[in-house]
């Protein structure tokens, strides 16, 4: 069976990062008896000046949306299409915007741990913020997600504390944007192919097949 790594460029408090990844799962399921999919959870920052405390989500959105009205109707459409695939945005229980630095630091030691436990925490972190409404800058929050996810509690917690893995963070972000990515979900698959946004099932399922023919092809010119 062919094997394919996906990198994914995303930011825990984007809703199409998490409609993106709905997306993705339902396309994985599709191919899943032709190719293997490896996730590696790459960070981005849609707020990086956000201070550590985080600001008022409701307020600071509308501002960059251009009102609330135009707040409310991105919200009813992504409502509408995250109902689609399973997602019970919540976007009224929001109420802080936070600094993510903390949550990607959480990300890459689940990374350490093995991709399941990351996948769990990326998957945690999304529903904590979109569809329960909890701050996913807080560090108790990020302490209990960790845990559910069957990560060690005070482990977390002593990293959080600290400032480890935050230069390795900033630079995965930096490099991101070197590479060109300024807007997220962005999918890197094999290293090779990109593809930016929340696309449908389908189409990911179609790039998949594609790639892992391409593959198929020029392993067999090589024999």
């Amino acid at each position: 069976m062919d094997r394919i790594t996906i990198d994914l460029v995303s930011d825990v408090v984007c809703p199409w990062c998490f409609l993106g990844k709905a997306r993705l799962e339902l396309a994985i399921a599709e191919v899943q008896d032709v190719v293997s999919i490896d996730i590696n959870w790459r960070p981005y920052q849609l707020n990086p000046d956000y201070p550590p405390e985080g600001v008022d989500h409701q307020v600071e959105l509308a501002k960059k949306l251009g009102g609330k009205a135009r707040m409310d109707a991105a919200h009813a459409e992504l409502k509408a299409l995250g109902a689609e695939v399973g997602i019970a945005f919540n976007f009224d229980a929001i109420k802080v915007g936070p600094n993510t630095l903390d949550a990607h630091r959480l990300i890459h030691w689940a990374s350490q741990e093995s991709r399941e436990v990351q996948g769990r925490i990326v998957d945690g972190l999304f529903r904590a913020n979109f569809e329960q409404g909890r701050n996913v800058g807080d560090a108790k929050v990020l302490a209990d997600i960790a845990e559910e996810a069957g990560m060690l509690r005070s482990v977390v917690e002593t990293l959080l504390s600290g400032d480890a893995d935050v230069q390795h963070v900033l630079s995965e972000v930096e490099a991101a944007k070197q590479m060109g990515v300024n807007g997220v979900p962005f999918f890197i698959f094999d290293q090779q192919y990109a593809v930016s946004g929340a696309q449908p099932a389908a189409e990911l399922a179609n790039a998949m097949r594609e790639i892992a023919k391409a593959k198929a092809e020029a392993l067999r010119n090589l024999n």
